[in-house]
Order: structure tokens, then sequence, then C-alpha cells
């Protein structure tokens, strides 16, 4: 490296890397169809600087082994997968310095047939979308974390928002009862990688972020800002599942407007709380990263 330079980042790999697999049991089929990417990190800069690619591993190579060890191994978790990915990158390259793979899961659910579920057949359902990374350097534990995205969720009580600063420019009114609608997106980082049921634990938080935002069937559960439903997601995981350190929840506002009718005339004194105006953007934002005590006081 040249005086007065030096990396801040430097890697290559294969994106989007499309892979099926199907597990045959008999008559009874399972699928799994993940889009990959790799990434990998050598312990010298010599293909940048000199143009030497006597230690690069092609990225046609990393597409192959993904097939290779899909059909050696099998595939049962995108993290499980990713984690086989890494480790068996650094084990087979000696020239590698660090290994990265993230994988997402394309959401397909078994059919049902008059009642019954399907053997072999599948419909495309992209409710929400499981993703994770994983993160391994040489004689380092990996570092996983999974995430999920895409989830729309919307309730149409049992929210509000009131009390907030009133300044000359604000517009909007309190609402003691809205409708709460969103787009959630989540991501969480486990404190280890080894004897983890990743999937059920993705399960677990997925049923956690609808607890926590619907509530139960009869009454649900009242939302006083989406701030607080943010934090009982986290707050909830953390204590159900020791295997995490850390949660990371995103909630942006899908709002929904009573549409003004009293304009019209005979509607004047006519109250609406049925008809509104879908407004999806601008919308508000709230995120938050919940963490363990002494893991956040560790990295002070």
């Amino acid at each position: 490296m040249e005086e007065g330079f030096d990396w801040v980042a430097r890697g290559y790999g294969k994106d989007n890397v499309k892979l099926l697999y199907i597990r045959r049991e008999g008559r009874v089929h399972s699928i799994k169809e993940y889009e990959i990417k790799t990434q990998l990190t050598l312990n010298t800069d010599k293909d940048y600087l000199l143009g030497d690619n006597s230690d690069v591993i092609a990225t046609d190579s990393q597409k192959n082994t993904v097939y290779i060890l899909a059909k050696r191994h099998g595939v049962v978790s995108p993290e499980d997968f990713a984690l086989l990915l890494c480790s068996h990158f650094l084990l087979k390259y000696p020239q590698l310095t660090k290994a990265q793979v993230n994988v997402e899961e394309y959401p397909w659910q078994r059919e049902v047939m008059d009642g019954r579920a399907h053997n072999h057949a599948f419909k495309f359902s992209p409710e929400y979308h499981h993703t994770c990374s994983v993160s391994q350097e040489r004689d380092h534990e990996p570092l996983v974390s999974t995430g999920l995205q895409g989830l729309r969720l919307l309730k149409t009580t049992q929210s509000a928002f009131v009390n907030f600063v009133s300044d000359e420019f604000r517009s909007l009114p309190d609402m003691k009862d809205r409708v709460f609608s969103t787009e959630i997106s989540a991501a969480w980082q486990y404190n280890k990688s080894t004897g983890v049921d990743f999937g059920k634990i993705w399960l677990l938080v997925l049923k956690t972020i609808k607890d926590k935002f619907a509530g139960p069937a009869e009454m649900g559960i009242f939302s006083p800002s989406v701030q607080n439903t943010v934090y009982l997601v986290q707050k909830t995981v953390l204590m159900e599942v020791p295997e995490v350190s850390q949660i990371q929840v995103t909630m942006p506002n899908k709002h929904y407007y009573p549409v003004d009718l009293s304009k019209f005339e005979g509607m004047e004194n006519i109250e609406n709380n049925e008809v509104f105006l879908p407004v999806d953007k601008p919308a508000g934002n709230i995120t938050g990263t919940l963490g363990r005590t002494n893991l956040i006081k560790a990295k002070l």
C-alpha cells in the first residue's frame, strides 16, 4: 500500500446466487429457496495493487460451492447454511482472513387442498422475508444476525397518540383512537453460533411482534405510541431468548386519515369513522435497538 493510503474495507464475492433445495421424504416434499451473497477477504491486497490474481478464489467457484455444499449437507435454515459456507471457505482457503455470507429466504408455504396439506405443491406467500448475515474472521467465532422484513400489519382501534409537543409548527391533533398500520422490519444478533435453534427463535420473534402489536383476539392490546410497541417487542424477545444479545425494530407509520366529508350537503354534522384515505408518504419512522446492559457497558 502506498504511503498516505489505507484500506477501510475490501473484499469480493458473488451476489444473487439462487438456490432451490428440495427435501424428498417419500411422497412428501419440502422446499427452501434462497438468494445468497458471498464476500471474501484475502490476507493480501496484491490483487488490487498489482493485478496479481494468484490468491483469488473466483466468484464462479464461490457460486458453485453453494450448490455443492447444499447437495452434500442439505439445507435446514438460512443461518445454518451461512455458517456452513463461512466455515468451509476459511478451512479450505488459508489465504482468507474473513468470510461473510448473507442469505434471504423466499417465502414459500405448503398449499392446502380440501383442508389437507399438499404433499408437493406450494404457494408463494410474501407476507414477510427471513434474512440473515454470518460474518467470520479467521480464528474467531462467527457473528450471526437474523432479520425479518416486510411484515405489514394494521389494526383499526386500540391505538392513540396524544400529549406530544405543541408548538407553532404542529398541525396534527391529539388522536385518542386511530388506525395503526406499519411495515415492520427487525434484526437481532446472537451471542453464540452453536446449539441454537435458529428457526424456532425466528418464529418466536415473529409471534412476539404480532402479539405486542395486536394483542388477544377479543380485546387487543392498547398502544399509546409506536415507540412503546417497539420497546415491548424488544423487551419480550430479550427476556425470552437468552441467545439474543440485541434487537433492532423499525416501525414506519402507514397513515390512514379520516376523509373530511363535512363540506358535502347533508353530511355537515355526521361523524366519519369509516372512510379513510391511505397516505403512506411522507411517513413517520420509529426505530430502536435494545441490548443487554452488560453488553452495552462492555462497548463503552
